[in-house]
């Protein structure tokens, strides 16, 4: 060994390989084989960096890592034998769960409760949590596994149809806070503060700059999204400021960085609660200012954030599995080579400058594949928009916290914070109008070729090899991601699961059509523009040539106004023009809104495609009926002899009259309702199988047991959306 190399060694933080061990134990609790692999790289790293004594670190690591997850998925369930009943809770609610004490557990309330945090009375059913069900959809039980730890119980239950009885809302240093917080502030920018100081998104989940276009939504198309948030940045900016004000007066750095650790402690317990994300900022806040004050004012990096993923994973192990937790970590160990890409921009730009560049673009780099995957989409804007919001966000941060700390008197600088965050707001309006890039799902395949894609980049900053092969090699795998869906286009329909309602999705080498994209009956919840929109874009569709309305009921056609406003349509077909009936002429608003022509649509239209054809089989039009279900659109689908048919809500004897004739598949009418699929119809179409969109737990009882019987009498095999969530079927 040379003396060079020799110096190279034993420079290897103990937090890391402990670290990485915890992150294969857990994984190993889990039942994942990938879990060896984070063992296996900290063994060979301790050995490369010629210190065996830290196998130890990789060992501890990895058995409390394992003990922590087994102790919190073994765990007993309290709620269990009230699953399924009406139940009255008494607790602490924080926005986000409902704490009880008796007995000890913690409950998600739907729908949210309009309440600040508090003491709530609240009555409801109790249900299971439901796993992803559409692509890209919630998956709520896996979420809510990861909201646990060690000492905090693990959400396991949904209080649904939850009705507030009683509700007296917090005091004491934290209902003080909130107050500073909103002290003459208007709704949004009480409502965006809360969610900057708080990571309470409750009030600006319900903000809309108009008709449609959520705040939300607005933040996320301009890559603003994770400002909504306690996050880490916020942490930083807040410990900054501290840091400028106490520098002059404090010397050494015992004090100088452990006053503000104490006083995130504080900030955390006292002031804003227990949360992932807050806790994960203060966590990593807290660990460099350790590092800070243990090493003089000098701190490893590497070192400083593996021992911040080692405290969160010891007392929350599954947040390993959470997104929020995988992008804070990524973006921060992308943030560590800001320094190296700064100083390959051209000097002559301000080296602040450079820095803010840098580390907005290998934060958005790092996290690039998971945003892609899980929302389906990428800003364009992400860069301008952050740079221009961190000059906000520098000043906002500290001044609403002061505003926080003198609760009733905040009108002392709420006068600086409302234009603040006014402008926070039209940043994200004016950016969130910008065009994004819609992304499907992410398989292994664009994992590895990211990842290799990644570590050419990171040779390239290191200096190893040149910018050239590093860009080719970039290209290079970006080409063999995209290729695939280029040379094998899908050809199927996609039944998606929007609960108790309907859409389904034609998707075709040079023709996609959606009918119906469901709705929410007495509810608020959006289903077309958080549920199909989501589901469609992680399909990779990035533009709907046809959108089909079939009928003005809410739960096949509400969602058709969000896929219109969120997504490029060509055209949207409607049968029966009903005048005066306000969910229609939602959709007919926006249809005109962003200029799509409107057809209305009559028995023997048709349209080819990708040697399949459309037809329209109803409505005749001249004379309508009063009921909505009997003017449905209803489309026959054929493909080289094969045949379906989507009736919408059309009823018995209409079904049979329209003259379907024998059908392979059925999508069957009205989510299985008694007065559709009669015995006739089905002689009469013979199909081989039957897809019935239904609601789990609906009130309507579909799909009825006289249609499921005949279904069985007939020989057809019936797949349901409520069991077995989106299905997905080939057009041969």
């Amino acid at each position: 060994m040379t003396a060079s190399s020799a110096a190279q060694t034993g420079r290897l933080a103990w937090s890391i390989p402990a670290a990485l061990g915890m992150i294969g134990g857990i994984g190993l609790a889990l039942g994942q084989l990938w879990g060896l692999g984070p063992l296996l790289l900290a063994a060979l790293w301790c050995l490369l960096d010629a210190q065996p004594l830290l196998l130890l670190a990789v060992l501890l690591g990895s058995l409390t890592g394992y003990g922590a997850a087994h102790w919190q998925l073994s765990r007993p369930d309290p709620l269990t034998p009230w699953i399924g009943a009406q139940v009255t809770l008494k607790g602490h609610w924080d926005g986000q769960f409902l704490t009880t004490t008796d007995p000890k557990a913690r409950v998600v309330l739907s729908p949210k409760p309009t309440q600040h945090a508090g003491e709530l009375t609240v009555s409801g059913r109790l249900e299971r949590p439901e796993s992803q069900r559409t692509p890209a959809g919630f998956d709520q039980a896996a979420w809510l596994r990861s909201q646990g730890g060690v000492f905090l119980p693990t959400p396991t239950a949904v209080l649904v149809a939850a009705h507030v009885r009683h509700s007296q809302e917090e005091g004491g240093l934290r209902g003080w806070f909130r107050r500073g917080l909103s002290m003459g502030l208007s709704q949004p920018q009480a409502a965006l503060i809360q969610a900057i100081e708080l990571g309470d998104r409750g009030d600006i989940g319900r903000e809309e700059f108009r008709d449609g276009y959520s705040v939300r939504d607005a933040f996320s198309h301009a890559g603003l999204a994770h400002l909504m948030a306690l996050s880490g940045q916020n942490v930083a900016l807040l410990v900054g400021a501290l840091l400028i004000v106490l520098t002059p007066f404090v010397s050494r750095p015992l004090v100088r960085f452990g006053l503000p650790l104490v006083l995130l402690v504080v900030y955390l317990l006292f002031l804003v609660g227990v949360s992932p994300s807050i806790t994960r900022a203060v966590v990593m806040g807290g660990a460099a200012l350790v590092g800070l004050a243990l090493g003089r004012g000098k701190t490893d990096p590497l070192g400083t954030i593996a021992l911040a993923a080692l405290v969160c994973l010891l007392f929350f192990p599954l947040w390993l599995l959470d997104l929020g937790f995988q992008l804070s970590f990524l973006a921060v160990l992308a943030l560590t080579f800001s320094g190296r890409l700064a100083d390959r921009l051209p000097e002559r730009w301000p080296r602040a400058l450079r820095l803010a560049l840098s580390a907005t673009l290998l934060a958005e780099a790092a996290t690039l594949p998971l945003t892609a995957a899980h929302f389906g989409q990428i800003p364009l804007v992400g860069l301008p928009a952050n740079l221009a919001a961190e000059v906000l966000m520098t000043a906002l941060v500290p001044l609403g916290f002061v505003a926080g700390l003198l609760g009733p008197a905040a009108g002392l600088v709420n006068w600086l914070v409302g234009p603040l965050a006014s402008l926070l707001l039209g940043l994200a309006d004016f950016f969130g109008r910008a065009p994004v890039l819609p992304w499907g799902q992410v398989s292994v395949a664009g994992y590895a070729a990211y990842a290799l894609a990644a570590g050419a980049g990171l040779l390239w900053l290191l200096g190893r090899i040149k910018a050239v092969p590093a860009a080719a090699v970039a290209l290079a795998c970006a080409l063999l991601t995209w290729l695939p869906s280029q040379l094998h286009p899908p050809r199927e329909l996609v039944f998606l699961d929007v609960g108790q309602g309907d859409s389904t999705l034609i998707r075709l080498p040079k023709l996609t059509m959606l009918v119906d994209a469901g709705g929410s009956v007495r509810s608020n919840y959006d289903v077309g523009g958080r549920t199909v929109v989501p589901a469609l874009r992680a399909l990779g569709v990035k533009k709907i040539d046809i959108v089909v309305a079939t009928h003005a009921d809410t739960d096949h056609i509400e969602g058709i106004s969000s896929v219109l406003r969120q997504m490029k349509v060509g055209e949207l077909w409607i049968g029966q023009r009903k005048v005066g009936d306000p969910v229609l002429d939602a959709v007919l608003a926006a249809a005109n809104e962003r200029h799509v022509p409107i057809r209305e649509v009559r028995r023997g239209d048709q349209i080819s495609a990708s040697d399949v054809k459309i037809t329209v089989l109803w409505p005749k039009g001249g004379i309508w009926s009063t009921a909505d279900n009997d003017n449905s659109v209803a489309l026959g689908i054929e493909s080289h002899g094969w045949k379906t048919a989507v009736l919408g809500d059309l009823p018995d004897p209409a079904e049979t009259l329209i003259g379907v004739g024998h059908l392979d598949l059925l999508k069957a009418a009205h989510h299985g309702s008694r007065h559709s699929t009669s015995a006739e119809f089905l002689a009469q179409t013979t199909p081989k199988d039957a897809i019935i969109s239904v609601g789990a737990h609906n009130t309507y009882g579909h799909p009825h047991r006289d249609v499921l019987d005949r279904l069985q009498a007939a020989g057809v095999r019936v797949w349901r959306t409520d069991q077995l969530g989106t299905i997905s079927w080939p057009i041969p």
